[in-house]
């Protein structure tokens, strides 16, 4: 109890003698709480304002303040962390397709046998340049398929096809490589596992959303800690405003609406934006008062759910237990695996024209 009782008398104490100290100097003691003060301003406001310059980009109709607003000094760091690699230099044509030139090709069949081997090489600098060819294959035997990361960069592969022909809507002609996700590493940096369930609350602190505790997943807000699973992986309706002024046929709770939100934080935290970037905040839910940006984003979610269910969640059985996460699923995309913070990865720089074997279709 003394122990308790210890701190509480402290404060008194302390308490005691301010006092008695504003008795005796008042017009200093106000000079200090003056000066208290203004430091207390000054740490406040100081702490929610950016040092000078800050640059706006102007994205809808003037005076709709539809704009994203960039400092050059924040910015320097993230252009420098989203530069492509040299591509590599071009080699002459074998004339021989590389199926016929080496064993056990199951995806670029038809590729010529040299730009076959050059495109090996980006994928080593790309994924794990340390390793190098190693990290997929068997030195004593490269047409052997004894390690998984074969089986799985094979799938990757034709992922990265499929984005560059069938989604063109999203990625354009800017297009994708492996290094838009893998930036040098073997499992990019950018990516997500579906969550234990939170620990249950009671009564009024009830939920299974995980809110109360910030996550990164959803902008280090308190919103839902796992948007992805329901949007990126499920198609739950993302949208929780309702089409008419009354309340009628809207069912969407305030849960539910916590949950799209924590998504929007998501969108906005991995491509540098706010919300402006798509929304025109005088209605969010409007197309119309909208930026075009909102359309290749509409694409975007549907390439996303679509990659992961096609493509990552085959792949639980090839993944050994330790590249799964906690709920034994494997690594998924979300925004951020590929933008990385930029609202184009690499600031819209491409280097698909140096790789052409990517930006053609899958063959049976």
């Amino acid at each position: 109890m003394r122990a308790l009782t210890a701190p509480l008398e402290l404060v008194a104490l302390a308490l005691r003698y301010s006092l008695a100290g504003i008795v005796a100097h008042p017009w200093r003691t106000r000079a200090w709480v003056v000066g208290l003060i203004a430091i207390a301003l000054v740490f406040a406001f100081g702490s929610t304002l950016e040092r000078l310059p800050v640059t706006s980009v102007q994205l809808g109709y003037r005076g709709t303040a539809m704009e994203a607003e960039y400092n050059p000094r924040l910015l320097k760091p993230e252009i420098e962390a989203n530069r492509l690699l040299p591509a590599l230099p071009a080699v002459p044509d074998a004339g021989i397709p590389s199926s016929k030139a080496y064993k056990n090709i199951k995806v670029l069949q038809t590729a010529d046998a040299n730009q076959f081997l050059r495109q090996m090489g980006a994928f080593a600098n790309w994924i794990n340049p340390a390793a190098g060819c190693a990290y997929c294959h068997s030195l004593n035997n490269m047409a052997s398929d004894s390690l998984y990361t074969k089986t799985v960069t094979r799938r990757m592969i034709q992922m990265t096809r499929e984005i560059n022909t069938n989604w063109k809507a999203h990625v354009g002609g800017v297009g994708v490589t492996c290094y838009t996700c893998h930036r040098g590493n073997s499992i990019p940096q950018n990516v997500w596992f579906t969550e234990p369930p939170p620990g249950a609350g009671h009564g009024l602190a009830e939920t299974g959303t995980g809110q109360g505790s910030p996550d990164k997943a959803s902008g280090l807000t308190t919103l839902a800690s796992d948007p992805f699973t329901p949007f990126l992986l499920n198609a739950m309706p993302i949208r929780v405003t309702g089409v008419s002024d009354l309340n009628i046929g809207n069912n969407a709770s305030t849960k539910q609406a916590e949950w799209t939100y924590g998504l929007m934080m998501h969108f906005a935290t991995s491509l540098g934006v706010a919300c402006t970037y798509c929304h025109n905040t005088n209605n969010f839910a409007s197309w119309d008062q909208g930026t075009p940006n909102r359309v290749p984003a509409w694409y975007g979610i549907r390439m996303v759910r679509d990659l992961n269910r096609n493509y990552m969640l085959p792949l639980t059985n090839v993944f050994p237990a330790g590249r799964k996460g906690p709920m034994g699923d494997v690594a998924k995309i979300n925004c951020a695996t590929c933008h990385q913070g930029a609202y184009k990865p690499f600031y819209g720089a491409s280097d698909l024209a140096a790789y052409p074997l990517l930006a053609q279709r899958n063959t049976p």
